[in-house]
């Protein structure tokens, strides 16, 4: 136990957690039930979960491999196989579902000392049609999605880290919602075997955190890539480029006011901070994006369409028509575009270490039956560059507010790093 026995397990970082795990300061069984208590307490209202039994968290934390997360809890998002639990994504055709082997990702968090906690909920396919999970801070608000259930059980602290996939924005706009860090990495960094794909050219593995050293670790541990300690302060300011993007006409008026403290704060900070906007080609990945990202899951899910298409909610039925009637030339095009502005970018961050941008259009919507727009998010994801955003205060309704830093391809850990200087600089 640590030495302060009135500890709250579950303020503990990650980060932390482990340490003192290493140091013989405390057991992760002890710390496996303090989260069971959290989830007692606060999943009835949540209800992040679609799979959760206290007694497979209880096994699997006495027998934790000695690793990076060694006893650290973590949230599986249910896109991704569990050899242990259903992997039913978000979709009652697979309900029941039970793989006979972990996904990758899953197995090297297993490798790595994580103690999987449970399946969280995710829309349709990680899609369209919502789950039952409700925002942490007000469950009248939707806490986003995809990956609703990793998004909200972080926010609510019920496990320290999570899993969530972006295809558009679903790792980086719920986590903004939910007042939390998402650090979608470059394309391809964390394997997807495993994983339901829905658009190969797009679904990126990510995850989710209460600060910016878990995500690295989190990440960096799966992914055997040394990502550094945020938490090093750099021996400079960084060098931004502050970026409205194509998206800007879908910012909320908090996300205006946002934008101009966020721009004076990191510059009395010592920032370098200019206007640097995309070139105009890359606003065809505004038509780009939606034509790859439906046509590929459209084609992902031919055994689904053609055996069990009435089992589709019609709003995703109607997605993935669309993705099939696009003609050879349109897809071709579409590719054409990804292809272009992807070469293009590096030139988009000449002199600068990263951009910041919004993380969504404003505070998370009001119901659960949207989980929110992706304007924002969209365009890094085609452009498979890592992204990260950070909580910055709250809306008008009292919500979470998030600020998104953007940098080059394979940089992840510059991006961290510049991620939790832009963090502590807005705190």
């Amino acid at each position: 136990m640590p030495d302060n026995a009135t500890t709250d397990l579950c303020s503990l970082t990650a980060t932390q957690a482990v340490r003192l795990i290493r140091d013989g300061k405390l057991r992760p069984q002890d710390l496996t039930e303090a989260y069971l208590d959290r989830i007692a307490q606060r999943e009835p209202s949540v209800r992040a979960f679609v799979h959760f039994d206290p007694a497979q968290v209880r096994a699997a934390a006495a027998s934790a491999a000695p690793g990076p997360l060694q006893g650290i809890p973590v949230g599986i998002k249910d896109v991704l196989d569990t050899a242990d639990m259903p992997s039913q994504y978000g979709s009652p055709i697979w309900t029941g579902w039970q793989p006979k082997a972990d996904s990758a990702p899953v197995a090297w968090a297993r490798a790595a000392g994580g103690v999987v906690v449970g399946k969280t909920v995710t829309t349709e396919f990680a899609t369209r049609h919502p789950g039952p999970t409700r925002n942490p801070v007000n469950p009248a608000h939707t806490p986003g999605g995809s990956s609703s259930g990793s998004a909200a059980g972080v926010g609510a602290g019920l496990f320290p880290l999570a899993y969530g996939t972006q295809t558009a924005g679903s790792v980086i706009r719920p986590a903004a919602y939910c007042g939390v860090v998402g650090y979608k990495p470059t394309y391809g960094m964390i394997s997807r075997i495993g994983m339901k794909i829905m658009s190969d050219s797009l679904d990126t593995i990510g995850v989710m955190a209460r600060n910016v050293a878990d995500c690295a670790l989190f990440a960096g541990a799966v992914a055997a890539r040394d990502l550094g300690d945020p938490d090093v302060r750099p021996d400079r300011a960084p060098r931004i480029g502050f970026c409205r993007s194509p998206s800007w006409p879908a910012a909320a008026p908090e996300t205006q006011a946002l934008w101009s403290r966020v721009a004076t704060a990191l510059g009395a900070a010592g920032a370098s901070i200019v206007d640097r906007e995309l070139p105009e080609r890359f606003a065809a990945l505004v038509e780009a994006h939606p034509i790859v990202m439906n046509a590929e899951s459209a084609r992902a899910l031919g055994w689904e369409m053609a055996h069990r298409r009435d089992q589709l909610t019609p709003g995703l039925r109607e997605r993935m028509e669309f993705g099939l009637n696009q003609p050879e030339a349109a897809l071709r095009n579409a590719y054409a575009v990804f292809e272009s502005t992807q070469q293009a970018f590096p030139d988009v961050l000449d002199g600068l270490d990263v951009l910041v941008t919004p993380s969504a259009p404003g505070e998370a919507p009001h119901g659960l039956d949207w989980t929110g727009d992706p304007a924002f998010n969209f365009i890094w994801t085609s452009l498979h560059v890592p992204c990260v955003t950070v909580p910055v205060g709250a809306g008008p309704n009292g919500l979470p507010l998030g600020i998104q830093i953007v940098g080059r391809r394979n940089d992840d850990r510059a991006v961290l790093a510049w991620a939790e200087w832009v963090r502590a600089a807005l705190a």
